[in-house]
């Protein structure tokens, strides 16, 4: 109470403590050592040898760029991040070190494996609009203030806009202008990439892209990254909404530096020209279907050198699928990306492990790389499936739109169970072997338990709860309670995929917010049989801790 007391009076500021020494006062939980083991310090490198010396220099500025990506993002999380790193970084105590390193993969104070955030520094409960909004604002403040003008709304509720008080009254503040300390510097670098790149769709992009940072308009610069094609790639920008749980309007900045392999990356063709059909043989009805979408839809087998911003904090991606604006996907398609080097990583500490404890002795020999790569693989092509522009009450709009704060958890549902739909699928053409049939089931059961680690808070960890307690119910997944594991029924698995896919997509095409947040009030939940054997894994890592000794090495400098 008294370092409260005395923080009230230095400096009355409200919702976080400042000592009177002038930096934050913070207060760090002991238990920040346990957490920091949950995730292994893994390397994440390739080979570039075969890269020509410009195409390496091109890579080098890319990495450099792509750091200011955690720069801003660290702002988006929360504005005030950035007194608490340079705070955290001064401490020589071993407390104060564990806690740096666990700020750093969190991006905040906050830990983003327990299901409500949990701060493990002070106790001040996370923004649910991050960074984005003003911290105290509620839902249904900014939807009155959106109804009183509605003039406002567009970009108020935009992509990329930051929102803030101002004179009695909330304003809008561009991207553009928001983070240009960082953005102005990055698009140098990106022009300077595309100078001393030959690769003509690189160079398109990187231009392209750098101009977006200033005019705050990206889709022309997502129709450029959807033609690129080069050896040395690059993700970089606003994209996805799960840092904003308070409507999932805004997008947070991201950046994937990566070096393709064509070779694998060719064998994925067979795939992309059977999206149409997968679109058709969804288990809704057809007026519900998205015929329209572009099925050029690019498919890249990679291997990552570095990521930043969003996609660095907490748990790691292994996969992605962009971008998310429905009108360049109806005339381009999706592109989907595998992150090959840090699926080998994942599948080898984590999911096997995971699989030798909570699968059925029995089931374990079908738990096997290649089904977690195709099933990865398929929930990425299955994110661009299913309803995206929709109708609701006679106007036009988009199920994220709809179904706000929850459509991340929900699409991320719906891409887990329609990949395994559409594999199904793959199998019925003869794509795929029947043989998969078994391989697939009980991988996806194994990476349902890796998942719902990352906790039900989280989009992912939330949307595995929703699939597991609903197969469970249906008897699709039973538990043996003398073994304590757990198998697939392999009688029944097929049709109550079917009947998942096909009430998720429901809801989705329908808009019905009310009905999704039912279904995850029913069903994302933590039952105890499942409580109970995720204690067995204790000393098995949630996630990595990428290091990323390439890009150290091409920039001399630590990532």
């Amino acid at each position: 109470m008294f370092k409260i007391k005395m923080a009230v009076l230095c400096f009355l500021m409200p919702m976080f403590f400042w000592s009177c020494g002038g930096g934050p006062e913070m207060d760090i939980h002991e238990n920040v050592g346990e957490l920091l083991e949950k995730f292994s310090p893994t390397e994440i490198t390739t080979d570039i040898s075969f890269l020509p010396e410009n195409e390496r220099k091109a890579l080098s500025k890319l990495v450099e760029a792509s750091k200011y990506m955690d720069e801003i993002f660290l702002r988006q999380a929360w504005e005030k991040n950035p007194e608490y790193r340079q705070a955290l970084a001064s401490r020589s105590d071993d407390l104060g070190k564990k806690a740096y390193e666990y700020f750093k993969i969190s991006y905040g104070l906050w830990d983003r494996l327990d299901e409500h955030e949990a701060p493990f520094i002070n106790e001040m409960e996370k923004p649910k609009g991050a960074g984005y909004y003003p911290v105290d604002i509620t839902k249904e403040e900014f939807e009155t203030y959106i109804s009183d003008h509605p003039d406002q709304a567009d970009t108020l509720k935009g992509d990329f806009t930051l929102v803030r008080r101002q004179q009695g009254g909330l304003t809008a503040i561009p991207y553009s202008e928001a983070f240009k300390e960082w953005l102005e510097p990055a698009a140098e670098l990106m022009r300077q990439a595309a100078d001393l790149t030959e690769n003509e769709s690189l160079k398109t992009f990187l231009r392209s892209r750098a101009e977006a940072f200033f005019s705050n308009q990206y889709r022309q610069s997502d129709m450029d990254w959807m033609d690129l094609d080069s050896p040395v790639e690059i993700t970089i920008g606003p994209y996805e909404v799960y840092e904003d749980k308070l409507f999932g309007y805004k997008t947070a900045f991201t950046s994937f530096v990566t070096i393709t392999d064509p070779v694998e990356s060719k064998k994925l063709d067979r795939y992309k020209a059977e999206l149409p059909a997968m679109e058709r043989n969804l288990p809704i009805p057809q007026k519900m279907k998205n015929l329209n979408r572009g099925s050029e839809s690019p498919m890249r087998v990679v291997d990552l050198v570095l990521s930043a911003g969003d996609t660095k904090a907490g748990v790691q991606t292994v996969a992605f699928n962009l971008p998310n604006d429905e009108v360049v996907r109806e005339q381009k398609g999706s592109k989907k990306v595998l992150l090959r080097n840090v699926l080998s990583a994942k599948y080898e500490k984590i999911l096997n492990p995971i699989a030798q404890r909570l699968v059925n002795e029995e089931q374990r020999k079908y738990v096997t790389a290649e089904a977690f790569t195709n099933q990865v693989l398929f929930h990425e092509l299955s994110h661009g499936l299913g309803p995206g522009k929709i109708f609701v009450d006679g106007r036009a709009t988009e199920v994220r739109k709809e179904l706000k704060d929850l459509y991340s958890a929900c699409e991320e549902a719906k891409a887990d169970i329609m990949g395994v739909y559409n594999i199904h699928f793959m199998i019925k053409k003869g794509l795929l072997p029947v043989s998969f049939k078994k391989e697939i089931a009980v991988t996806y059961l194994a990476g349902l338990f890796r998942s719902v680690r990352f906790g039900i808070g989280e989009a992912h960890g939330k949307g595995v709860a929703l699939q597991f307690n609903y197969m469970l119910e249906k008897g699709a997944i039973n538990y043996d309670e003398a073994t304590g594991t757990f198998s697939v029924n392999f009688d029944n698995f097929e049709n109550w995929v079917r009947e998942l896919v096909q009430d998720i997509c429901i809801l989705q095409a329908t808009g019905d917010y009310d009905g999704m947040q039912a279904f995850f009030e029913q069903y994302v939940k933590m039952p105890d049989n499942l409580a109970a054997a995720l204690e067995k894994l204790s000393d098995v890592p949630v996630d990595i801790v990428p290091q990323y000794t390439l890009a150290e090495e091409l920039t001399g400098g630590t990532n």
